[in-house]
């Protein structure tokens, strides 16, 4: 995937030989490293997930790590995510089925409120949050797309 992400930011200006892109090649929890490769704290202003949150162990304290020390303060971080939905009754068969969602699609869980552990942080100067228009209500996956 990373030379399909490399040729879709280089069509947008976005490349590594110009230090506006980069691609860590180190898990989201592996922080300290993270933060070594790209020199130190607070280095980055964008940062952007596309369905991976539901697959790092320990997602919730990952993500606050990442915001509270990759990120430059007024940074902003982008994400697109399935999440937990709001109702009950759909929540339950996430949960249900998440098991076995979890062992054979490299530890995803269906039915985690990412969406909801990123609008709690108390940093952000704007926030949104928004659905997808097309998914229908009793979507099994529901989307979040938001910023920060």
């Amino acid at each position: 995937m990373h030379d399909e992400i490399r040729k879709l930011a280089s069509e947008y200006g976005f490349t590594e030989d110009s230090g506006k892109l980069s691609i860590i090649l180190y898990c989201a929890g592996d922080i300290n490293l993270i933060i070594s490769a790209l020199g130190g704290e607070h280095s980055v202003d964008t940062l952007i997930s596309i369905l991976s949150l539901c697959s790092i162990p320990s997602a919730e304290s990952v993500i606050q790590a990442l915001v509270d020390h990759v990120l430059k303060p007024g940074g902003q971080f982008l994400f697109y995510e399935h999440v937990r939905h709001p109702r009950e009754d759909i929540a339950w068969w996430q949960w249900f089925w998440t098991p076995v969602w979890k062992r054979a699609f490299d530890g995803c869980c269906l039915d985690r409120p990412t969406h909801l552990w990123i609008d709690a942080m108390p940093v952000w100067e704007s926030k949104e949050l928004d659905t997808q228009d097309e998914e229908p209500e009793e979507h099994l996956f529901p989307h979040r797309i938001g910023s920060g």
